[in-house]
């Protein structure tokens, strides 16, 4: 691959992890046109490595949130609170853990199974419609609720297990982790700006060890090319990271605003465009 693709795949990856419209599947997408054949796709560390990228963004981000959120869970594990909490603080740091849990357990049974059948254009675009569809179905219900809006600190372990379950389904190219996320968040009464940090805190567990184990496959198995590739990656998560914490500024900004609609439109307009090249032969199966 060359260097400008790792650029691009990097832009690309850093514009959407965020954003609700599937970075997974814009990357696949990319690569195809790129003329990539699916094996070089299923073998290919960048796709994933990349990610670690925008996972540095949002800890960068998000920084003075983990502090506290770290230093609260040590504090109850110190006094022997595994379930309970002496604070806020180490609560959130405990529902990010139980929903980081179904994305862990579906990706470690099933990844290998969903790249076989998921990671190309059609199915892609299916998913990509599907949940868009139940994006929009939560903001209609949020906008009918009567209910004051909840934070994240008043979130179940039952709730997060939802939420967590919600993010496996984004191990699907074109559910996307923020948008699934986002979603089960709205259907249990979050504020979208409380739906957004929860579902950007909560990526960081998800995306750190999927980018690890991906890496540390890579190095193990060895590559005749690894100075090449090892720039490819480097350069990627270079731009992936500056690209992704100017996402995360202004998607926080924009939700404090508007709702998801755009991001909806969007989906559907891909979805729907990728079939119609699928159908007439322009773009493979």
């Amino acid at each position: 691959m060359p260097l400008w693709q790792a650029a691009v795949l990097g832009l690309v990856q850093g514009l959407t992890e965020f954003l609700p419209i599937s970075s997974t599947a814009h990357l696949v997408l990319v690569q195809e046109w790129f003329g990539r054949t699916r094996e070089e796709l299923a073998n290919d560390p960048i796709t994933v490595v990349i990610q670690l990228g925008t996972l540095a963004a949002v800890v960068l981000y998000f920084r003075p949130e983990i502090v506290r959120m770290i230093a609260g869970l040590g504090a109850d594990l110190r006094t022997g609170r595994i379930v309970g909490s002496t604070t806020p603080d180490g609560r959130l740091a405990k529902l990010v853990l139980v929903a980081t849990i179904p994305a862990l357990v579906v990706g470690a049974a099933f990844g290998s199974k969903i790249k076989a059948q998921f990671y190309n254009p059609t199915a892609i675009a299916l998913v990509s419609i599907v949940f868009a569809l139940v994006l929009a179905a939560s903001e209609w219900w949020a906008k009918r609720r009567t209910a004051p809006p909840r934070t994240e600190t008043d979130l179940s372990w039952l709730d997060a297990l939802i939420v967590g379950l919600f993010q496996a389904c984004a191990l699907m190219p074109g559910g996307s982790r923020s948008g699934t996320t986002l979603t089960a968040c709205l259907f249990l009464g979050l504020a979208r700006p409380a739906a957004a940090r929860f579902s950007f805190l909560m990526s960081i567990p998800a995306i750190g060890a999927a980018g690890a184990k991906d890496l540390y496959d890579w190095l193990k198995k060895g590559d005749a090319d690894f100075e090449r590739q090892a720039m490819n990656l480097l350069v990627g998560t270079l731009v992936s990271f500056v690209v992704g914490y100017v996402s995360i500024a202004w998607l926080m900004r924009f939700l404090q605003r508007y709702s998801t609609a755009v991001f909806v439109g969007y989906r559907l307009v891909l979805g729907l465009a990728i079939l119609i090249l699928v159908a007439r032969g322009i773009v493979p199966r």
